[in-house]
């Protein structure tokens, strides 16, 4: 069943109002009628079933029917902070993050970074990411809209990275030189409702003097396995991994 996210609170109303591309969907794509039954998510999480009540112009009105009760969040609140990659990369991370259940994506200016962050295109691009997030969160019937952050230089990821309980840097020479028990080890002893950090190089990886200033700003360094992950792979296989053991493993 199709899934909208509003951009208000639920203040014990009744009715809700849709319009934008949302009404688009909803009556040119979806071609809903009256009494069609859809979900609506409010920005402070609540989920509800509803009814479409009345099509008009622009907009449409909608009736709530019944409340979602199952919690589709991860118990942990995990951020991908991925290196600025070429081509569609982060696009793709953003997407099937967003759908194994990603609470934040921090893109950040790494030093192998090929792409560079263009500040006139900078909104265009936000934008852009915002709507995959969005359009992939109701995908997957997520509650929550993730956070997109604009990208940072590495010096503000470590500062905004103190915020977290859990800091992690996914570095591929960890994985040449076989280290595999440190993530298990930092999930079997995270707590849920905690938040993480987990960076992720671009397309060749961090270099050992961006791996040094993490380290000493109290990240740990993980590998992944014994099989080296592209840029666009590796979140997704930590997001798999955590929704693993706090979901399927309870």
């Amino acid at each position: 069943m199709q899934r909208y996210f509003l951009n208000e609170e639920y203040k014990g109303q009744n009715l809700v109002i849709l319009s934008g591309d949302d009404y688009h969907h909803i009556v040119h794509v979806m071609r809903m009628k009256e009494g069609a039954a859809f979900w609506v998510v409010f920005s402070d999480s609540k989920t509800a079933l509803v009814s479409l009540e009345t099509i008009y112009d622009s907009k449409i009105e909608a009736k709530i029917i019944n409340w979602e009760e199952q919690d589709k969040e991860l118990p942990v609140h995990v951020t991908i902070a991925s290196g600025l990659a070429k081509g569609d990369k982060l696009d793709w991370i953003i997407q099937k993050g967003t759908e194994l259940g990603a609470a934040e994506f921090a893109p950040f200016i790494a030093e192998r970074s090929i792409v560079k962050w263009e500040a006139k295109k900078a909104e265009k691009k936000l934008l852009r990411w915002k709507k995959i997030a969005k359009e992939a969160a109701e995908q997957s019937h997520r509650q929550t809209l993730p956070l997109i952050q604009s990208p940072m230089k590495l010096a503000n990821l470590i500062q905004y990275s103190q915020a977290f309980d859990w800091k992690v840097l996914a570095f591929e020479e960890a994985a040449k030189e076989g280290e595999i028990s440190q993530f298990a080890q930092i999930l079997s002893t995270m707590e849920k409702s905690e938040k993480v950090i987990i960076v992720f190089g671009p397309e060749g990886g961090m270099t050992d003097q961006e791996k040094n200033v993490l380290v000493e700003n109290e990240f740990k360094i993980c590998g992944l396995g014994p099989r080296i992950l592209r840029t666009e792979t590796a979140p997704l296989y930590t997001l798999a991994a955590i929704s693993y053991h706090f979901e399927l493993l309870r």
